[in-house]
């Protein structure tokens, strides 16, 4: 490895890195990810693409302006060039996905003129969360060196990524939690009034509907006005 790459994968890595411990929300991290890539990579475009519930490739980020580009469909595992990536947990490199049978959208390359396609899992310990796509705009044969520099990228996004969700999941829990816990509090005034646990909470839940706010802010009020009654 030249010192020029060698500068470029300590920099990207050095800056994807930090993002471990920021503050940024996951959208902001996905975004900074294929913004740092294709600065590094020299790509035309790169996209990232997680698995989601169904166990498709959507694309999360990616830099392209093309709003076709980035409402593409989801990708099934085995499906094209990404979805074999992440299949097979292993780089995919196409010369030209214009001319390329395994490539599904071609109407798309040729309208964003893309043209060679570099493909590598994002993978944790072996368990592989989505891809991370660089597009050339002209024939290029990916060196050993870009895929070796790509794939230690990806590995160390997809560390960042699974952090990140995890603490946004963490987040979420607690939020269910506490939203439950206040819930469970106006229940309790609801019922020293003469309700039952299942009426206070269907007045709740009604009221929500009502007015359209969430169960929490119906409860959050609530619990407000009797505190304001003891005023």
């Amino acid at each position: 490895m030249n010192a020029a790459t060698y500068g470029k994968q300590i920099e990207a890595l050095s800056r994807i890195g930090k993002m471990m411990t920021s503050n940024m929300c996951l959208d902001d991290i996905l975004n900074s990810i294929v913004s740092i890539t294709a600065e590094v990579m020299n790509s035309r475009i790169c996209s990232l693409l997680l698995l989601n519930g169904k166990k498709e490739l959507a694309i999360c980020a990616t830099q392209s302006i093309s709003e076709e580009y980035r409402k593409k469909n989801s990708i099934r595992l085995g499906e094209g060039i990404a979805g074999r990536a992440a299949k097979e947990n292993r780089p995919v490199a196409v010369l030209d996905v214009k001319k390329d049978r395994h490539y599904i959208n071609h109407d798309i390359a040729e309208k964003e003129g893309l043209c060679s396609l570099l493909s590598v899992p994002l993978s944790v310990k072996g368990k592989v969360i989505g891809v991370l796509n660089c597009y050339t705009d002209s024939p290029h044969e990916f060196t050993e060196e870009e895929i070796n520099l790509l794939s230690t990228i990806a590995n160390q996004a997809a560390v960042v990524i699974e952090n990140a969700q995890l603490m946004l999941k963490s987040r979420e829990i607690q939020e269910e939690l506490e939203t439950r816990k206040i819930i469970d509090r106006a229940k309790g005034i609801l019922m020293r009034q003469g309700l039952t646990e299942e009426e206070a909470f269907r007045r709740i839940q009604k009221k929500s509907m009502d007015i359209r706010k969430s169960m929490k802010e119906v409860a959050e009020a609530i619990i407000l006005a009797t505190e304001l009654e003891k005023v």
